[in-house]
C-alpha cells in the first residue's frame, strides 16, 4: 500500500508540474501579444497620423514634379529616383557577397576559433548603429577612394550596412535544413558542390530571400549614413539614364552624380517652418512605411510560397 501510495503521490506531483508550465506558457504568451499589440498600435497610429496629415498630397503630380520652393507643386520625382538608384548598387554590392560569405561560413569554414571569431564579429557589425557606417564611408569612400559624394558611394555605403544582416539570414535559413537532406545526397555519390548548390541553396532560398528583402527595406529607410556623405538636401535633377539609345546601350555616368532619397527629402520638408511642407514630409513619411511594409509583406508571401511548392 505504501508503494502505491508513492506512485499515486509522484503521479499528482507530476500533474502539479505539468499544470505549472501550462500556466507559466500561457502568462508568456500573454505577455509577448501583449508586446506585439504596442508595437503594431504604435505604427498603426503613427502611419494614420501621417495618412490623415498627407493625404491630400496622393496624387499623380507628387510622384513626378521636383522638389520646389512652392509646398503645393512640390515633389518626390528625384528622391523616389535616387533611392532607386542607390537600391540597385546597395543589392548590387550586398547581395551576392552577402550569401557567399554566409554560405561559405557554413558549408566550407573549418570549424575553428577563427571561424568562431569571424561569426562573433559578423553578429556584432548587424547590431552597428548606421551612423557609424556613414562616418566609415566618409573616410574610405569619399576621401581615400575619392568617389565623391555620389549615388555609388551611398549604395556602397548601405551595402555594408545590409552585409551583416544578409549573411546572418543566409546562414540561418542554411542551419534550417535538416541534415537528412544532405546526408542522401552524398549517398548517392553527390559532391560536396553538388549538395550545396542543388540542395542546401535550393531548400534555404525562401529564408535567404527574406532575410535580402529585409535588408533591403532597412537600407531604403536609413538617414543617418547618406547624410554623414554628403547626399543633397535640394535637387531638382535627375541622374543621367543608366540606359542609352546608343551601343553598347548601358551608361555608368548616373553612378557618380549627386542624389537625394526619400528619407532626406522628408527630413528636408520637416526643417523648414512652412506648415505646407510638413504636409509633404507626412506624406512622404506614408509613402516609405507603405514601401517598406510592402516589401515585408512580399519577403514573406515569396517564403511561403516557395516553402508551399518545395517537396522534401
Amino acid at each position: 500500500m505504501s508503494q502505491q501510495a508513492s506512485v499515486l503521490a509522484n503521479i499528482q506531483e507530476v500533474r502539479a508540474m505539468i499544470k505549472r508550465h501550462k500556466m507559466h506558457d500561457t502568462i508568456f504568451a500573454i505577455i509577448g501579444l501583449l508586446a506585439l499589440m504596442v508595437g503594431l498600435i504604435a505604427l498603426l497610429t503613427l502611419f494614420i497620423d501621417l495618412v490623415v496629415d498627407g493625404y491630400q498630397r496622393f496624387n499623380p503630380e507628387f510622384f513626378t514634379n521636383f522638389p520646389s520652393r512652392r509646398a503645393a507643386k512640390a515633389g518626390i520625382l528625384s528622391a523616389w529616383v535616387g533611392s532607386v538608384l542607390v537600391m540597385v548598387v546597395t543589392f548590387l554590392a550586398a547581395v551576392p557577397m552577402g550569401v557567399a560569405a554566409g554560405i561559405y561560413l557554413e558549408e566550407y569554414a573549418p570549424k575553428n576559433w577563427l571561424a568562431d571569431l569571424i561569426e562573433i564579429n559578423v553578429s556584432n557589425l548587424a547590431g552597428v548603429p548606421s551612423i557609424v557606417y556613414g562616418l566609415l564611408a566618409l573616410g574610405l569612400f569619399v576621401y581615400t577612394l575619392d568617389l565623391g559624394q555620389s549615388i555609388l558611394t551611398a549604395g556602397l555605403t548601405l551595402g555594408l550596412l545590409i552585409l551583416p544582416i544578409v549573411i546572418v539570414s543566409t546562414r540561418e535559413a542554411i542551419r534550417s535544413i535538416p541534415i537528412a537532406i544532405r546526408e542522401a545526397a552524398y549517398a548517392v555519390g553527390a559532391t560536396k558542390w553538388q549538395v550545396v548548390f542543388h540542395h542546401v541553396i535550393h531548400y534555404s532560398f525562401g529564408g535567404i530571400l527574406t532575410g535580402v528583402i529585409i535588408g533591403m527595406a532597412r537600407a531604403l529607410g536609413e538617414t543617418a549614413p547618406v547624410i554623414t556623405i554628403g547626399a543633397l538636401t535640394f535637387i531638382a535633377f535627375l541622374p543621367p539614364s543608366p540606359v542609352t539609345d546608343v551601343a553598347p546601350f548601358i551608361n555608368f555616368e548616373w553612378l557618380t552624380s549627386g542624389f537625394t532619397v526619400l528619407p532626406i527629402q522628408m527630413f528636408n520638408w520637416l526643417s523648414r517652418p512652412d506648415h505646407a511642407f510638413h504636409i509633404n514630409a507626412a506624406a512622404t513619411g506614408a509613402i516609405i512605411i507603405v514601401v517598406t511594409l510592402l516589401m515585408n509583406g512580399t519577403a514573406i508571401w515569396l517564403r511561403y510560397k516557395i516553402r508551399k511548392n518545395i517537396k522534401w
